[in-house]
């Protein structure tokens, strides 16, 4: 995938793109990024199956990740996460204007991503590249809410059928959908790394 006309899309955003044609390269450009500092997590099968959380806690960073701690402890690491000099996380969709679009459920990651540490990594692979915000909204709904909410175990009916039902369930996945036009000026670094692979939900 040639990411010429994406990466100037969202260079023009304000946002700092890189693209790299395999994983292994974007999580070696992440870890050169983030160096020392201290890192939160957001939800992020991207994440995770790129090995960065093991990577950055055996050199030593700061890592807060509610996905490691358990279920008492999970709000405290949200919180903690927040606060950290780098928040990591992956998108739902990478629009081809440059725009990024998220939909959470508890949005504690576009909080990190919108309010929260002053610089920001979002590691996108290529199948969350869309071309509207429909798109992106029917791919996130159809490809990555069922199988998330499958893997919290909440009762939803995407969890049972793998169709949204637009749901108005305690359990829902999709309370909150945040369109990034361009970084906000408490994110001092905005970095989107494209991957051509297909990557996380």
């Amino acid at each position: 995938m040639q990411f010429d006309e994406l990466n100037h899309a969202l260079s023009a955003r304000g946002f700092l793109p890189q693209s790299f044609s395999a994983a292994a390269e974007a999580r070696q450009a992440a870890l050169d990024i983030i160096g020392d500092r201290s890192v939160g997590i957001g939800g992020s099968a991207t994440v995770r199956d790129m090995g960065l959380y093991e990577a950055l806690a055996q050199r030593g960073n700061p890592v807060h990740w509610h996905w490691k701690v358990a279920k008492p402890n999970k709000q405290r690491e949200r919180d903690a996460a927040l606060t950290a000099d780098v928040y990591l996380s992956s998108a739902n969709a990478i629009l081809t204007d440059g725009r990024i679009l998220n939909i959470d459920g508890t949005a504690n990651r576009v909080a990190g991503l919108i309010y929260g540490p002053p610089a920001v990594i979002v590691i996108a692979g290529r199948n969350k590249i869309v071309s509207s915000i429909d798109e992106g909204i029917q791919r996130t709904r159809r490809d990555c809410c069922p199988e998330n909410a499958r893997r919290l175990g909440l009762d939803t009916p995407c969890a049972r059928t793998g169709r949204c039902a637009d749901c108005r369930t305690a359990s829902r996945m999709c309370n909150v959908i945040t369109i990034h036009e361009a970084p906000t000026r408490v994110v001092k670094e905005f970095h989107v790394l494209l991957v051509d692979e297909d990557l996380g939900l």
